[in-house]
């Protein structure tokens, strides 16, 4: 039999490494060719859930294909998370949820059937939300400053509600208490609906949570926004400071959302996904439908996704770790 030439050699080696990048690209031509799910973990109605459907319309009028949203909720969101990196990562499972299951949730859980910073491929960031301190009327305290000095005036007498144990609510609520130098003893809910009703019943004095179900008591003025958490005022309550006016200078704090998928996808994928969310989030087209929910758009490449995944874990470790939270 004859000896295969060096060329032939070559060009064979060349053949086989072209190989995946050309049924990658093969695929990317194709995709996509069947409807597309986005999964969300957390329930139909939830800030996730509309930001969702907003996305997947908008989706779905570009690519000419059906975009359907599924709810799976448990777990603070890592059900969901972990059947997502264990589907095959063509482009036709993706997942939009908060920062909890794409980053933070890695220093809460003790044990994850999978890692948010190596199992997923980021598309890209959505937007973002921020939390208010909100208070009952019957607490002496109109301003943040007042329910700080409260709070140290009258040690362990302050009770602070969040929307669950190791959610955000709760671990911007140590983060305060730490910062400010008081405390305030913590009464974990299972989500916000029962913690508003609560703050508005005066069962709870303060509650740290998202700020989009507080909205309308707030302006009616059924309860008081003492501050909001981001580096500027909330439109939809204007007359709520931040906590850095409040006196906790370069306090900042938001949780992301953000669009995945399973390690693995294509990239020419990826890019067709976040060059449309990235312009949708930010046209006028849907700034007012995401005002209505408190949500302010972001858009991001898959870069600034992966880094705001790492920069979550950096942020609040040192919370996490000092507070002890930890969830099975």
């Amino acid at each position: 039999m004859p000896t295969p030439s060096r060329r032939t050699v070559s060009a064979t080696l060349a053949a086989l490494l072209a190989a995946p990048a050309l049924a990658g690209r093969a695929l990317a031509q194709s995709w996509p060719s069947r409807p597309v799910t986005i999964i969300v973990p957390f329930p139909a109605g939830a800030s996730t859930d509309v930001l969702a459907r907003l996305v997947a319309e908008k989706l779905r009028q570009d690519l000419g294909q059906g975009f359907v949203v599924e709810n799976k909720v448990g777990a603070g969101g890592n059900i969901a998370a972990g059947g997502v990196v264990r589907a095959a990562p063509d482009g036709y499972t993706l997942f939009l949820s908060s920062s909890g299951p794409l980053s933070s949730n890695k220093l809460l859980y003790k044990t994850l059937t999978y890692d948010p910073l190596s199992d997923f491929e980021p598309i890209s960031l959505v937007g973002d939300v921020q939390c208010v301190v909100a208070s009952h009327p019957s607490v002496p305290a109109r301003t943040f400053a007042e329910l700080v000095a409260y709070g140290k005036a009258n040690p362990g007498k302050l009770t602070f509600g969040s929307p669950g144990y190791g959610l955000m609510g709760h671990i911007v609520g140590e983060l305060l208490q730490r910062t400010a130098g008081f405390q305030m003893t913590h009464v974990p809910y299972r989500g916000s609906a029962p913690l508003a009703n609560d703050l508005l019943a005066g069962n709870v004095n303060v509650a740290v949570d998202f700020l989009p179900p507080y909205i309308p008591h707030i302006q009616t003025g059924s309860i008081r926004g003492l501050a909001v958490s981001a580096d500027k005022r909330a439109t939809q309550v204007p007359d709520v400071p931040t906590l850095a006016e409040s006196g906790l200078a370069g306090m900042n704090v938001s949780a992301w959302y953000g669009l995945a998928g399973p390690k693995g996808m294509p990239q020419d994928v990826v890019k067709r996904l976040s060059d449309i969310v990235g312009a949708y989030v930010k046209s006028a087209e849907v700034a007012a439908k995401l005002d209505q929910i408190g949500v302010r758009p972001i858009g991001g490449t898959p870069d600034d996704l992966r880094k705001a995944q790492a920069g979550e874990i950096v942020r609040w470790e040192p919370i996490i770790r000092g507070a002890g939270i930890t969830l099975e």
